[in-house]
């Protein structure tokens, strides 16, 4: 790799990549952390809905004021320092900005910050990976159809799971399954933000001085989020998702070459080429150890004998019949390594994973008998979990898509663990979510 050469030209030259960041929460600030110590990047503008916790974040991560106190985008642009503000069309439209980073966790305003994206003529790095889960196949077209390049965020497990997956193709190997690890058990299903800190592993008031989301943290432990990122991983990689959905096996790192193998021989795959998470619990509370919950990891079976006599010869850890390898990465580092993907696109154009497919979908699907007039509260909430589906089984069965799961009203009975359609609630069908998202339906429906 030589992007981190090329970056320093860019700033030995004065001409960095124009960046803007919308959302300096977490992940934002995990970003802002590392922008300081990257040559060739000038961060021009930061939108918040709230500009002075946005800078509270600066001065968190070690920013002097002096770098973000820049009264326009325009100053800012003049002198190599940053503007905060709550206008984020501002940062969209400036003529000077050419990379934008969602990084709100909002997926209803990251659709229509990618539009605005889309028109002005940035590319976008979308860390609101909710928002790609149900319509990223087609932001991602409009991105092609307007010249500019929509991403998966470097950092993040899909676009690590996606790297992977190019390595095992370009390398010459099958893929056998790909994906995340994940701390799961059944019961977590359940969880609320009330009882996310009893399974975490920290306590309630560690969380609250830590300043740690409840309903974000939930959105992980309840499975919503490790189905959100299968969809991405598939729909990026052109993997399947399995017919009844994720089944979490427990396994350490070197269990899973046994684990990805079909159930006849003694695997827990109904069929290869699909994603998959592996548990880091066993099904009696238990850890594995050496578990692959912070990261990714791809499976790969050899074609031929050559291939796996080498297997043997190198000593690779495989399943017992020698025919399955893993490659992983066992952490992830987040918002911390989101400048390889400003840099892939600044510099070679090139996206860190992007949704070229519609073969995987994750619906919103009940954690308890719902009532009409009741409102959905969106992943890691109260009300609903993200179950992964295969596309077409969710478009036959007009699935409501969990991202859309905000705030809408319930019109009739759904039962405990029955997953919701568009009939089952009351939704403003001019959000431009939404009509993304019935643009892609009837896309994909016309290519089916």
């Amino acid at each position: 790799m030589n992007l981190f050469s090329k970056l320093t030209q860019l700033g030995q030259e004065g001409r960095p990549l124009r960046i803007g960041l919308i959302g300096a929460g977490k992940f934002g600030s995990m970003y802002l952390a590392q922008v300081p110590r990257t040559p060739g990047v000038h961060l021009a503008g930061i939108a918040d809905l709230s500009p002075s916790n946005a800078k509270a974040n600066l001065e968190r991560v070690g920013w002097p004021a002096s770098r973000f106190e820049a009264a326009s985008l325009d100053e800012a642009m003049k002198h190599g320092t940053t503007h905060v503000t709550d206008d984020w069309r501002a940062v969209v439209e400036h003529p000077e900005v050419e990379i934008i980073v969602e990084c709100t966790g909002n997926p209803i305003a990251a659709v229509e910050h990618c539009l605005a994206a889309f028109a002005a003529g940035k590319h976008i790095i979308n860390v609101t990976v909710e928002a790609d889960a149900f319509c990223g196949p087609l932001l991602a077209k409009k991105a092609e159809q307007a010249g500019v390049i929509y991403s998966l965020a470097y950092g993040d497990q899909p676009a690590l799971a996606c790297e992977l997956v190019d390595w095992a193709r370009a390398s010459g190997f099958p893929v056998v399954a790909a994906g995340r690890g994940h701390k799961w058990l059944p019961k977590y299903r359940e969880s609320t933000p009330d009882t996310v800190w009893d399974h975490w592993g920290v306590s309630a008031e560690q969380a609250r001085i830590g300043g740690m989301n409840p309903k974000m943290f939930n959105a992980f432990l309840d499975g919503s989020k490790p189905a959100i990122e299968s969809v991405a991983i598939a729909n990026a990689t052109g993997l399947e998702a399995p017919d009844d959905g994720l089944t979490f096996p427990p396994g350490s790192v070197d269990d899973i070459p046994s684990l990805m193998r079909l159930k006849e021989d003694g695997g827990h795959l109904a069929k290869k080429g699909v994603v998959e998470v592996i548990s880091s619990l066993k099904t009696d509370g238990t850890p594995v150890g050496y578990d692959i919950r912070k990261g990714v990891w791809v499976c790969v079976e050899a074609p031929n004998e050559y291939i796996k006599r080498c297997f043997k010869e190198y000593q690779v850890v495989t399943d017992p019949g020698g025919n399955n390898m893993a490659l992983y990465r066992k952490w992830h580092l987040i918002g911390l390594e989101l400048g390889i993907s400003v840099a892939s696109i600044g510099l070679r154009s090139e996206a860190t994973g992007v949704p070229r497919h519609f073969n995987a979908d994750v619906v919103a699907t009940a954690k308890r008998d719902l009532k009409p007039g009741e409102m959905l509260d969106g992943e890691g909430g109260y009300t609903v979990f993200g179950k992964l589906f295969p596309a077409k089984k969710s478009l036959q069965l007009g699935s409501l898509p969990l991202g859309l799961a905000h705030n809408l009203r319930i019109v009739r009975p759904v039962a405990k663990d029955q997953s919701l359609t568009w009939l089952d609630v009351e939704i403003d069908t001019t959000l431009a979510a939404y009509r993304v998202r019935r643009e892609m339906e009837q896309m994909f429906s016309r290519k089916a």
